[in-house]
């Protein structure tokens, strides 16, 4: 998404080539999101930069997509017992920053989501306004813009040396060698394996798994309506997908960038928490996926230029927010990079790679 964007961004003032690793865009991480829009979620930096990505999926500006990016969905984070603490607090911090914000109690939790266990439920946060994000949909429109203003594509293109010479990067890659005074480091898990071959070190990124499973809805309730549903410590969550019910246990293992798989402990500790949280029963899992979201130590993405050399442009280290803060992280890469205004409230150096030398 992060390369599908910028890319889109950059074509307008300029010639730009996308080189993919794989043989189809979006394989990895984007292909495997289940995103959801929030501008309650994150540090300052990670909400300005949702906020300077919600006008632009609202609007769908010159026939971008083909259908809605956002539709609603809700969001309530709630707490069993143990839990109230960490619920009090999340509620100090989101209450100021959205009005349509409400505390329910235990009942009113349950009458929006009545298979929640009555004993696991002492309160909860209600963020009427948080939407789904079709993925797919805003991952082909950003590639169709990127196309419509002259991009090129390249698939298969892994790049397997980077160097610069003669004031230009030089890409050799499994479909050729590419050239340009400009390269954008959007390779998400492998963005430091990238830098590594441009000679700079890493910004210490960690990708870390994420489970999710698709089950079948209950029979007894309508789940279509339901919000997404999380507990206040971020041990798990699920939601409404397509008449059933995506479920994940909130994983972030640390590991090596990879084509990565789910583990069967972690399928069991979702299915066991849902469980535990709800009346529901999982007979079965339906479809079983990971992805990575890969972070840097402040958990704030890097999008600008490395001072180390000359054209080496970072666009990386998204974690979980890279779906929903796509337009204002690739608004921010494009002024950087060719001119322009900033989105509001981003500076700069809260983004760029040095901050972490």
């Amino acid at each position: 998404m992060a390369g599908a964007a910028a890319a889109a961004h950059l074509s307008a003032r300029g010639s730009v080539v996308l080189l993919e690793r794989e043989a189809q865009p979006g394989y990895h991480s984007t292909g495997r999101s289940a995103a959801l829009f929030t501008e309650t979620y994150g540090n300052l930096t990670i909400r300005n930069l949702t906020k300077a990505s919600r006008a632009f999926y609202l609007d769908r500006a010159d026939g971008f997509a083909e259908h809605p990016i956002l539709t609603p969905r809700g969001a309530m984070l709630y707490a069993p017992p143990e839990q109230m603490t960490a619920l009090k607090g999340a509620w100090a911090e989101m209450s100021p920053l959205d009005p349509t914000i409400r505390w329910l109690g235990g009942g009113a939790a349950r009458d929006l989501v009545p298979a929640l266990r009555p004993e696991r439920v002492e309160a909860a946060i209600l963020e009427p306004d948080a939407m789904d994000i079709d993925v797919h949909n805003l991952h082909q429109g950003y590639l169709r813009l990127f196309r419509r203003r002259g991009g090129r594509i390249e698939t298969d293109a892994e790049v397997v040396a980077l160097a610069r010479r003669g004031g230009v990067w030089e890409a050799a890659t499994r479909a050729g060698s590419f050239a340009a005074p400009v390269v954008v480091n959007a390779a998400g898990a492998w963005a430091d394996a990238v830098a590594g071959m441009a000679g700079l070190p890493p910004v210490g990124l960690q990708p870390k798994r994420r489970t999710a499973l698709i089950v079948a809805a209950p029979a007894e309730f309508d789940a279509r309506g339901w919000p997404m549903v999380i507990d206040a410590e971020e041990t798990g969550y699920f939601k409404p997908d397509a008449g059933k019910l995506l479920v994940t246990p909130a994983d972030e293992t640390p590991v090596e960038p990879q084509d990565i798989q789910p583990e069967e402990i972690d399928v069991a500790v979702a299915v066991d928490r849902l469980m535990r949280a709800t009346t529901i029963t999982v007979g079965r899992v339906e479809r079983k996926w990971a992805g990575l979201r890969s972070f840097v130590p402040d958990h704030t993405p890097v999008n600008g230029f490395d001072l180390l050399a000359d054209g080496f442009f970072w666009l990386a280290g998204q974690g979980g927010y890279g779906i929903m803060t796509a337009e204002g992280m690739a608004r921010t890469a494009a002024a950087l990079i060719a001119g322009g205004k900033l989105p509001a409230g981003i500076e700069a150096a809260s983004l760029a790679p040095g901050r972490f030398r």
